[in-house]
């Protein structure tokens, strides 16, 4: 059932029930639940969503299709995978890292305080870089993709810029991870234990993130580029 492969019949409820990490990627499409019985292609059209984006986008996360096809950028609605990425830095930005700080500061209130501080010195180090790094594509990269499908010819800017900047935040991740494994000196407890979950899951979520970046969005970028000094 895992390696299903979904069509605009398919049901929306199948691929949700089937996959549940779809979940969020629905949202950041600005689906609703509520989806009833109805095909994958009827919530799309309800919804706006070109179907087609969508599709290539959850086999792309489920099972790393789609990878290095020509011409893709004339297969799928850039718009809406730009949306796709903007909700997505709305909700690590505005919601997951939010509350994995506060659940992290009432699960280490009891540590020693030097521990709490670095800890927490360490994650707002890290919240700020995300910060930073998603506003860059927000108010520079996305912008400029936009006004290369409205027909803008100054490629002064080049997605290969932001290829050579597209540092892995995820690692950073992985570092605080490891304060909690290696270094964390109070016996583990529920809360603990729950916040280094979220830190794992969190991490994931980042990955897919930058490989939605790395491996849609700048290759049809650069055909872009390319076709525009064709």
């Amino acid at each position: 059932m895992k390696n299903r492969h979904y069509s605009s019949h398919s049901k929306m409820a199948d691929l949700v029930s089937e996959h549940y990490n779809i979940l969020l990627l629905i949202y950041r499409f600005d689906i609703p639940l509520g989806v009833g019985e109805r095909t994958i292609k009827e919530i799309c059209d309800e919804h706006g969503v070109d179907v087609d984006t969508f599709l290539f986008v959850v086999h792309f996360i489920l099972f790393d299709e789609g990878v290095g096809q020509k011409g893709l950028y004339k297969k799928l609605s850039i718009p809406l995978l730009i949306r796709f990425l903007r909700n997505s830095h709305s909700y690590f930005l505005d919601f997951r890292l939010p509350e994995i700080r506060r659940n992290m500061l009432e699960a280490i209130e009891q540590a020693p305080e030097d521990i709490r501080f670095v800890i927490q010195k360490y994650f707002d180090n890290y919240e700020k870089e995300v910060f930073q790094h998603m506003k860059y594509e927000d108010e520079v990269v996305f912008p400029y993709v936009e006004s290369l499908l409205e027909g803008a010819n100054d490629l002064e800017y080049s997605i290969r810029t932001f290829e050579k900047r597209h540092d892995q935040v995820e690692l950073k991740m992985l570092e605080l991870k490891n304060i909690f494994i290696k270094y964390y000196p109070m016996e583990m407890d529920f809360k603990v234990n729950n916040v280094l979950h979220d830190l794992f899951t969190c991490s994931e979520e980042l990955h897919i993130h930058n490989d939605v970046e790395d491996h849609i969005l700048i290759p049809c970028v650069r055909e872009m580029e390319e076709d525009k000094l064709n």
